[in-house]
């Protein structure tokens, strides 16, 4: 597949702070990649290289082919781009600013199919400034839209949106998705990465601590089953745990919790215990492991491995990266 985003060795820093410290990813054509992390891992550092914004400190950027900030002219209307933030004119109207950034916009869509896109047909005629946080996200995206962009960069798109505009956020991503577009997201909400990411990278003080497809990131994680036994029967009476597939177990409260890498043996042999003893398995939970359960353990390993001092240099250049 053609690979439309690149990054190797690629580093960023401010007034020798590290924000980003050397990584390596790419994006195919057509794919919707997520980039996740702690906040100030360098999520938006990294999104500022990819859309031209800055120069790497270190390693290179290719966006489309082209050094996204010294070929400028030969990226920019092939992309769009979402800020945290979009900073529009508080006194403008939604139409009037959709209309003024069409004006600057390459082969714009019409004003009209840019507003049903992002539901705010309705809502054109209102100020800036009288727009909700949901809705002044939805102008944002609007805008980054205009340009029927091949490749779509979206900081924390729907951050201030309500569950139903978030849901309808997600379908017409799925849809830009589908018409060919390349999306790159960054966002804090794990389970928007579980729904629309075809692969994911996780990044922690600046560095990838794991890229993958978000089953495989998953899979990496064991599967937990919990549940309390009858006060008269006692863990020891289980068939014996490694046989049943369990990798680890605790015994708090009256709870037991398996960790198994084959969720559906151990709960099988677990239930048929169960079964031919007559046992009740009260509060019983079976589940695989989450995305978020990935991300926590994945950021506690990193931090294991952050060198000495570095801490420090992070505070301090967390509000440079989180301002941006």
């Amino acid at each position: 597949m053609e690979t439309v985003i690149e990054t190797v060795g690629l580093k960023r820093s401010y007034q020798g702070f590290d924000a980003v410290r050397g990584i390596d990813f790419t994006v195919a054509r057509g794919e919707l990649f997520a980039l996740l992390g702690t906040n100030g891992a360098g999520k938006t550092s990294t999104l500022e290289l990819l859309e031209g914004q800055a120069t790497p400190t270190g390693g290179t950027v290719r966006v489309l082919g082209s050094d996204p900030f010294h070929d400028r002219a030969a990226v920019r209307h092939r992309i769009g781009v979402m800020l945290q933030e979009g900073g529009f004119p508080p006194e403008l109207t939604v139409l009037e600013t959709v209309r003024m950034w069409a004006g600057c916009t390459s082969g714009a869509r019409s004003v009209d199919e840019a507003l049903d896109l992002t539901s705010l047909s309705d809502r054109r005629s209102v100020r800036v400034k009288q727009l909700s946080g949901g809705e002044r996200r939805r102008l944002d995206l609007t805008l980054a839209l205009l340009g029927r962009p091949e490749v779509l960069f979206l900081d924390e798109p729907t951050t201030g949106l309500d569950a139903q505009s978030r849901r309808d956020t997600w379908e017409l991503i799925r849809e830009l998705k589908l018409q060919g577009t390349t999306v790159l997201l960054t966002t804090h909400y794990l389970e928007e990465a579980e729904h629309l990411a075809d692969r994911l990278a996780i990044m922690h003080k600046g560095l990838i601590a794991t890229t993958g497809r978000v089953a495989d990131v998953v899979a990496e994680r064991p599967s937990r089953i919990s549940f309390r036994l009858p006060q008269d029967r006692f863990v020891g009476e289980l068939p014996p745990l490694p046989a049943m597939g369990v990798t680890g177990h605790t015994t708090e409260g009256g709870t037991v919790r398996l960790e198994t890498r084959d969720l559906q043996r151990t709960a099988t042999q677990l239930l048929g215990w169960a079964q031919q003893t007559g046992v009740t398995l009260h509060g019983l939970d079976a589940r695989s492991a989450s995305l978020e359960e990935a991300f926590m353990e994945i950021a506690k390993d990193l931090d294991k491995d952050t060198p000495k001092g570095f801490d420090r240099g992070f505070d301090k250049g967390l509000d440079k990266e989180e301002s941006r």
